[in-house]
């Protein structure tokens, strides 16, 4: 018997997976944190789902498929760092980041501190003028965003 080779899925994400009965599971008070999923050559992804999750200060989830352009937002709470999954066609699995918020200090996390020094701002959150913080994932390439295995 041979194994049955893997298989990417999509682009199915923004069209079902982000919907559910009772609307998006979202915070609808709190920060708003958004960006764009591009590819290695800097396109958009225009059918990617951002999943973000984290326990403090409570338990928080919320998820977001990408617009034409690639973009996506959520409305959730601030906490020391948001858990992010990564979904869409091409990955054989889900890529797992997590965002840091460059306005605050990060030092003590442990972490946060293996991962190296000229690659730690692909995993900071920008405060925006207008509030809320931009997040840009980028799949492969020069500044391809810092991935965890899990």
């Amino acid at each position: 018997m041979s194994i049955t080779p893997s298989q990417t899925v999509g682009p199915f994400f923004s069209i079902c997976l982000t919907q559910w009965a009772d609307g998006p599971r979202a915070f609808p008070v709190g920060i708003r944190i958004h960006g764009h999923v591009v590819d290695g050559a800097g396109d958009p992804v225009p059918d990617a789902m951002v999943e973000t999750w984290q326990t403090e200060p409570e338990h928080a989830f919320a998820r977001a498929g990408t617009d034409d352009e690639g973009h996506w937002e959520v409305t959730t709470r601030k906490a020391p760092f948001i858990d992010v999954s990564v979904f869409a066609r091409g990955l054989l699995n889900r890529v797992v980041t997590r965002i840091y918020f460059a306005d605050e200090d990060n030092s003590a996390d442990p972490v946060l501190q293996t991962v190296p020094e000229h690659r730690r701002g692909t995993l900071l959150a920008q405060p925006e003028d207008a509030g809320g913080y931009r997040f840009d994932v980028v799949l492969q390439g020069e500044d391809e965003t810092v991935f965890f295995q899990v």
